[in-house]
């Protein structure tokens, strides 16, 4: 059985563009989460495994609820792989988990203008990369590769396993949101046979917050506001929420799932404050509220149910904009009957 027929000969094509001892970058996005690590991961993997001189590359570092992942794959930051802004020499790149150049921050998408190939699942996918291996209705880019994986018969071990696991496990929120299918449920059983291991993904990923998260999620839900009659939900986070509390922006990851789990509310909505402007994270129950469009208005992307933006505004600009935004996202839907 095949899981992923239409992507394979893109992805064949792709592999086929590598010959051993080419060095090829796989960089993943700015602020990674566990599809992003665990996609560059298994296709590093997989890439060394078949000759290439690969390492992953991020403009961030791994999180720490996801260094269990890595285990021996060469892993590089942006700063330190490219000094002083300087031109990767004889390096090609793969993109994964990046719906345009942007994700993977400016001095990675300066460096590879046109990368190799692109491995996501955005529906906002700008099609940049010379060979694209895309599908919107995946749940995960690590869905993608596993499928194509086993589809193609590529060795798959333990460590490529727990990190493709992972990274579905995680854009399916534990196997919870829409996107979960009956496909999903094969290849992590397939996974599972080739040594990813849940309990040990679940442990880590849930179970290991720290003491500062946990105080960032307090002021996060002492912070919500509904708004636009009640459907929409949000929250906010300023700078100053960080110093005191000693989080990280990693430690943002799945609090607006809260916002999106109280009773009635169809879109949630995590606002940050940063240095450089305000960042929001908007997360709907029905795929029908298509908060990608909402997120394409200020210059954003993602899924139908899952999306993000970042904008030079402050955050209470950003909090007043998106507000009518949404509100009239949800008079043009139900005038729409949707």
């Amino acid at each position: 059985m095949s899981h992923f027929p239409a992507l394979r000969p893109a992805f064949e094509q792709l592999l086929a563009a590598i010959a051993p001892g080419d060095r090829i970058a796989v960089v993943g996005h700015a602020r990674p989460d566990g599809d992003c690590i665990g996609s560059q991961v298994a296709l590093c993997r997989v890439l060394r495994a078949r000759g290439a001189d690969a390492i992953c590359v991020n403009v961030d570092p791994v999180p720490r609820r996801l260094a269990f992942l890595v285990g021996d794959t060469p892993f590089r930051v942006a700063s330190d792989f490219l000094p002083d802004g300087s031109k990767p020499d004889g390096w090609r790149a793969i993109f994964v988990d990046c719906a345009d150049h942007a994700r993977a921050g400016k001095r990675l998408a300066a460096a590879f203008l046109r990368p190799l190939g692109c491995v996501d699942h955005h529906l906002s996918n700008a099609a940049y990369a010379e060979h694209h291996v895309v599908d919107s209705a995946a749940a995960a880019a690590a869905e993608i590769l596993a499928g194509l994986f086993l589809d193609l018969g590529l060795t798959i071990d333990p460590t490529c396993a727990q990190a493709l696991y992972a990274g579905i496990a995680t854009d399916t929120g534990q196997f919870s949101f829409p996107s979960t299918t009956h496909r999903v449920f094969e290849l992590t059983g397939e996974l599972i046979e080739r040594g990813a291991a849940p309990a040990v993904a679940s442990n880590e990923l849930y179970a290991q917050e720290s003491f500062a998260k946990l105080e960032l999620l307090g002021r996060f839900l002492a912070s919500l506001r509904r708004e636009c009659g009640g459907r929409v939900c949000v929250g906010m986070l300023r700078r100053t929420d960080f110093s005191e509390t000693g989080a990280h922006s990693e430690d943002t990851e799945g609090l607006v799932d809260y916002a999106r789990s109280i009773a009635g509310i169809e879109i949630g909505v995590l606002l940050e404050e940063r240095p450089e402007g305000a960042k929001a994270s908007l997360r709907a129950r029905d795929p029908a509220m298509r908060v990608d469009q909402v997120a394409a208005i200020f210059g954003g992307g993602g899924h139908a149910c899952a999306a993000g933006l970042n904008v030079g505004e402050t955050v209470d600009q950003l909090r007043t904009q998106l507000i009518t935004a949404i509100g009239a996202h949800l008079g043009r839907l139900d005038t729409a009957g949707r």
